[in-house]
């Protein structure tokens, strides 16, 4: 390549990459646009119809959140590293959740004035009962094939990608060219829809695709830890826990709104949020190498909260069977009891889960932390120098796994020496 040549791909990779910020950010304006023009619309179809409620405080939080989350952390990537394809998705999903949340209110809106809903509205409601297949397809389809630099793990993986990539493109058309009434506005028939069996071919293929290429999306990710480096493992680290987070909220989330449902669905919408943010801290690596700390504290007071918690209705339900004969059915006093045992148990709980947590998963580091404690109490009682020479050497050896160890002692000094020293310091004082 010639110099004039290389001067003119760096003018073009820089002028892309001056470029990327006024791309980035203003697709997240025209994503918060987009997505207060959808509520606005929301707010006023509840005020000409109250009895429809097609935004919720929930939903609409949710909505905002995740709009907000994937678009400003997809616009800080592509800043950044306007090469990664996964800072582009996520501006892309913010985009698509925004055009979902307006086109869908628009719907309602004309449907609640209870005239004919007109093309537009039809086009309206048509987009809004099928794009929720793109952001929930594609960014757990290529997110895991593209993390965390936005490409392949090696061009063998290129058939995968097409597979995902057609198999998005077959299922989104039997979605959206299905004939009959749309399944989220039920009044309006889909006006683009195609009877044809061909169509149900393409959309099973495409659902089988898709699929397909999810799994095989993760196991090229298993791939990539297997080969990467230390700044990439600990990259794929944070996705992982990202992904663990949002596995934990559902299910307690779940598990909540039995009996509390905002509580749990709002528990739910954090988790899911875990996705984007965990995945925009590795890929800018920031506090890339806090991941350990983070994993291990989760799991302590995971732990420690559910024991609590257990312990907790445990004890209330226990102390008012016995001591309801005495108190009735009252509550206060059985509360109060589980409230102090659970004040008392909380530090003698805490350390026993942090050492079975250390000795399950740490192994290594609570067997280093097990040798140096050893070490020291014998250090403070030990008084031969050979046997404790010997001593910091199989410790080094054990804790940090030198390739090679040796251990230099500085040489007594010669009586006389030391005679003159301490002349010379008395002489000082």
């Amino acid at each position: 390549m010639t110099k004039n040549a290389r001067e003119q791909g760096q003018e073009v990779i820089g002028g892309t990459s001056s470029r990327a910020p006024w791309l980035a950010w203003p697709l997240v304006t025209l994503s918060v646009v987009l997505l207060v023009g959808g509520i606005v619309l929301a707010q006023m179809t509840r005020s000409t119809a109250p009895g429809r409620q097609y935004y919720g405080s929930v939903e609409a939080v949710f909505v905002l959140a995740t709009v907000l989350t994937f678009s400003v952390v997809g616009a800080i990537i592509a800043s950044r590293q306007p090469r990664n394809a996964i800072g582009w998705i996520f501006c892309g999903i913010g985009l698509v959740v925004s055009l979902n949340s307006l086109t869908g209110s628009y719907a309602e809106y004309r449907l609640a004035g209870g005239s004919a809903p007109g093309s537009l509205a039809e086009t309206a409601a048509w987009f809004s009962s099928w794009s929720w297949t793109l952001w929930l397809y594609v960014p757990t389809t290529f997110l895991l094939l593209l993390f965390p630099d936005g490409r392949l793990p090696s061009p063998r993986w290129r058939p995968v990608a097409w597979c995902a990539a057609l198999g998005v493109i077959g299922f989104v058309a039997g979605s959206a060219l299905k004939p009959g009434p749309l399944e989220d506005f039920p009044r309006i028939t889909n006006p683009y829809g195609v009877d044809s069996p061909i169509l149900d071919a393409v959309a099973i293929a495409g659902a089988i695709l898709a699929g397909a290429s999810m799994v095989a999306s993760a196991v090229s990710l298993i791939v990539r830890m297997r080969r990467a480096g230390r700044v990439e493992r600990q990259q794929i680290k944070w996705l992982a826990y990202g992904g663990a987070v949002v596995v934990g909220a559902v299910f307690v989330g779940g598990v909540i709104s039995v009996w509390i449902g905002e509580v749990g669905i709002s528990l739910i919408i954090i988790g899911l949020l875990g996705v984007p943010i965990f995945t925009g801290v590795a890929i800018a690596r920031y506090r890339l190498y806090d991941i350990d700390l983070l994993t291990n504290r989760t799991l302590v007071y995971g732990s420690l909260t559910t024991l609590l918690v257990m312990a907790y209705f445990g004890g209330v339900v226990g102390s008012q069977r016995l001591l309801s004969p005495l108190t009735g059915d009252s509550y206060q006093l059985a509360t109060v009891a589980s409230t102090l045992v659970i004040a008392a148990l909380f530090n003698p709980l805490r350390r026993r889960v942090q050492a079975f947590v250390d000795r399950s998963f740490y192994r290594r580091k609570y067997d280093a932390a097990k040798t140096l404690e050893a070490f020291g109490s014998r250090l403070r009682e030990g008084t031969d120098l050979d046997a404790l020479s010997n001593d910091v050497v199989g410790v080094a050896r054990r804790t940090v796994q030198p390739e090679y160890v040796s251990l230099w002692l500085r040489p007594d000094a010669k009586p006389q020496d030391r005679s003159a020293a301490l002349i010379q310091v008395r002489h000082d004082e």
